[in-house]
């Protein structure tokens, strides 16, 4: 069951405000400086990810970065742009002075590295099989799922030959696949579908569904959108309380572009 964009908007600004409710932090914060924040928020998330289909899939890895492995962006972020977001992973690999390379998930990685990955921010198996559905949306490039489609054997054989038809074996490795062949605009259960049919483009996806721990979860989210909703929000929620700066750690700025 595809969702529209509204839906997605919906479930994303839920996850990201209640981010603030825990701590020193708080949904209310911004009552009465600001009382229509939510709607401007949701109005302008919503222009931009209808002006370009992409731009869900970068606002989400934007807060993953900014969360998950504390990447900060104090004046470029001010003038985010949808070539700016869309280039955000390109950008976070050429700053490892915001985030070493061993707090991010790779695309080769096992489930039990992931579990282990996700447990030293606090995140349990279901947070990280619910974030993982995050790939219901956006692409990936070829060097990335390349070594899956060649060498792995928990692939349908009719996909990794479709995918082969734009990720050659040599050369290519900036070819684009979508993460989820179906609906790869639409934030849905599909991921998970994919999955059980041994359809997930990353080697790292598979894993999630290969004879492990995850299969009747990832089985459940297949099945039932709400459950993955519920749990994807859930998740979102855990993963933008990591470690927030809060108190004399951290201000609101005036201006963007400078410190107080």
């Amino acid at each position: 069951m595809a969702v529209s964009c509204k839906t997605f908007l919906t479930l994303l600004l839920l996850s990201l405000l209640a981010s603030a409710a825990h701590g020193q932090l708080s949904t209310r914060f911004y009552d009465r400086t600001c009382p229509k924040l939510r709607g401007i928020v949701r109005s302008v998330m919503a222009q931009a990810v209808f002006r370009d289909r992409r731009m869900g899939a970068s606002i989400l890895r934007l807060f993953f970065h900014d969360c998950f492995v504390n990447v900060r962006y104090p004046f470029s972020s001010c003038n985010l742009t949808p070539r700016s977001l869309t280039n955000l992973s390109f950008r976070v690999a050429m700053r490892p002075i915001f985030a070493a390379n061993a707090n991010l998930p790779l695309a080769s990685s096992s489930l039990s590295d992931l579990i282990s990955l996700f447990a030293r921010k606090g995140l349990d198996a279901r947070d990280m099989t619910a974030l993982s559905g995050a790939h219901t949306i956006g692409q990936a490039r070829c060097v990335n799922f390349r070594p899956h489609i060649y060498g792995d054997g928990n692939i349908d054989p009719g996909f990794a030959a479709l995918r082969r038809q734009t990720c050659p074996a040599f050369g290519g490795d900036g070819n684009l696949a979508p993460l989820d062949l179906q609906t790869p605009v639409w934030f849905d259960n599909r991921y998970y579908k994919n999955l059980v049919a041994r359809r997930g483009l990353l080697h790292s996806d598979q894993e999630l569904f290969n004879g492990g721990s995850q299969d009747s979860l990832v089985r459940l989210y297949s099945s039932s959108t709400l459950a993955f909703f519920n749990d994807f929000v859930a998740a979102m929620v855990k993963m933008g309380n990591i470690s927030p700066l809060t108190g004399w750690r951290g201000e609101i700025r005036l201006r963007c572009r400078k410190l107080n």
